[in-house]
């Protein structure tokens, strides 16, 4: 089984080089025959029962984990889950949802999914699901949406609990393939400036932020301000096709090189939606990947400004490589270079990848997010950008053109703390629940709800009490003031969230990101 399994994966290894560059040492001295006679000496004479096939896949992971950051193994079950927010959909009932004391609350319901098309409404506790109880018996958030999920056109059947009604409702929703999207918000900043945030770059993020964009230039549009801050990346092909969207034909986008990978390139095809207006892109240190090359595509080209912190730093092209059981190995074969040479990733050490993943802590250490002149590169680095000839440097991330330090007193310990068990999303879903009628009777819209409602402080010390039972308690007086406003700002931002959508949440929300606001400055 290990030889027949080894073979298959060397056999799937050889498109990626010529018959000539790759030999099979299959011999008695090849490293390949020492690495089967040791997993036959373990299966056959280890001393207790082993699992021959941990043994093989500790020894791919053990292979990997002695090469780059990004080389990795995933199982099958690793492989479904990290494939479904990257295809843009997955199978289920469609909504939203948060546990609230054990019990599953339903946040709101996709729009035409088949949840709502059955009348499940916000506010909703879903109790029961087929013939099992859900609400009340600690059942993991995992297991709950296992028993949810399920394959297009399979009928599930649950029970409701609904405020104002005695009787627990009855509801059968047939599943189906249910959107996930990767454009998190648009709006309109002020009549001429509009803004979008992608969260990662999907199968379905180019035909999600068309749709958007075209909506803007509807409104007026003339800036945009692109915010890319904490995207992760995603697939190289949907970060060619934003880029295109600004860029003009034949425009080098990024390319491609590794050691057996010659040069690839990805050009602009013309024709985008917004090759003139004014673009600010928004990027910080969690800004990677295909994030970074629609970053350094823009500046590049002198496109746009781009504001914020030094990005990642991940430029390494990974290619899947399917095994028979479903699982796959992601093997790194390339570099990601900028229109200008300029490599993106940043330094690592092979085998170091705890070091390399408290890369943005030391950057926290060394000063770096508070202050550009703690950046340093070296001048063997230097590249220039094309249309402008302005100086930009390689050697890992993107750096901006406009540097805004990281505000470290927006988030206290005690915010963080509170966030981080859950006390203010379970807050604030109480208080929707208990007033959502009340609160859509008293704003009929959006714009009247962001000049007019603050959140009472009953649910700011309901938060704090609960903190108090759980021993989350500021330092002093001064921590606890100092939490209040951007507290407060959240918790608003949520409750537009419940009420509407996400463009209402970063409406409200982003009234403090020091990024967007310094970009608007530029702007003017």
């Amino acid at each position: 089984m290990i030889k027949r399994t080894l073979y298959v994966a060397i056999l799937l290894l050889i498109p990626l080089v010529s018959n000539a560059q790759m030999t099979l040492r299959l011999g008695p001295d090849a490293p390949l025959r020492k690495l089967q006679i040791a997993e036959m000496a373990v299966n056959s004479l280890y001393v207790d029962s082993v699992s021959e096939e941990k043994l093989v896949e500790d020894g791919i992971r053990g292979m990997l984990e002695k090469l780059d950051p990004h080389s990795s193994y995933l199982t099958a079950k690793e492989v479904k889950e990290a494939n479904e927010p990257l295809q843009g959909n997955f199978e289920g009932i469609g909504v939203q949802f948060n546990m609230v004391e054990d019990t599953l609350l339903v946040i709101q319901p996709v729009t035409n999914g088949p949840s709502e098309k059955v009348g499940i409404l916000a506010g909703d506790r879903i109790v029961k699901v087929n013939d099992t109880i859900i609400a009340g018996v600690k059942m993991s958030k995992e297991e709950i949406m296992r028993r949810l999920r399920g394959p297009k056109g399979t009928k599930v059947n649950m029970g409701i609990v609904r405020r104002g009604i005695a009787d627990t409702l009855s509801f059968t929703v047939v599943r189906d393939k249910i959107p996930v999207n990767s454009v998190d918000a648009s709006y309109m900043i002020s009549p001429k400036v509009g803004y979008i945030r992608i969260g990662s770059f999907s199968a379905t993020t180019h035909d999600e932020f068309c749709e958007r964009m075209k909506k803007l230039l509807g409104k007026g549009m003339k800036t945009l301000v692109l915010d890319l801050q904490e995207n992760g990346g995603g697939f190289l092909h949907a970060a060619v096709q934003i880029a295109n969207e600004f860029l003009d034909n034949n425009d080098l986008i990024v390319y491609t090189e590794g050691r057996q990978a010659q040069r690839t390139e990805y050009r602009a095809k013309g024709g985008g939606l917004f090759t003139k207006g004014q673009v600010v892109v928004l990027v910080d240190s969690y800004t990677a990947s295909a994030a970074e090359i629609v970053s350094g595509a823009i500046q590049d080209h002198d496109r746009g400004l781009v504001v914020g912190r030094r990005t990642f730093g991940k430029g390494l092209v990974q290619r899947p490589i399917d095994l028979p059981d479903g699982s796959m190995i992601r093997l790194t074969i390339a570099h990601y270079y900028t229109p200008s040479g300029r490599c993106i990733q940043k330094p690592y050490e092979k085998g170091h990848s705890r070091d390399y993943a408290m890369d943005v802590v030391n950057r926290l250490k060394s000063g770096e997010l508070m202050s550009a002149d703690s950046v340093h590169f070296a001048d063997s680095l230097k590249c220039y950008t094309l249309k402008k000839h302005r100086v930009v440097y390689g050697g890992g991330g993107i750096m901006p053109d406009e540097f805004v330090p990281l505000d470290t007193t927006k988030y206290t310990r005690f915010h963080r703390e509170l966030s981080a068990k859950g006390m203010i999303i379970n807050g604030n879903l109480r208080y929707v629940d208990q007033h959502r009628k009340a609160l859509q009777q008293e704003y009929k819209d959006f714009a009247d709800f962001r000049a007019r409602f603050d959140i009472p402080q009953e649910v700011v010390d309901s938060i704090f009490a609960e903190g108090e039972r759980q021993k989350v308690r500021p330092k002093s007086e001064a921590e606890r003031l100092q939490t209040l406003p951007y507290l407060r700002l959240q918790l608003k931002a949520l409750v537009a969230r419940d009420l509407w959508g996400m463009d209402e949440y970063f409406a409200v929300i982003n009234e403090t990101n020091d990024l967007l606001r310094r970009a608007l400055e530029l702007i003017k």
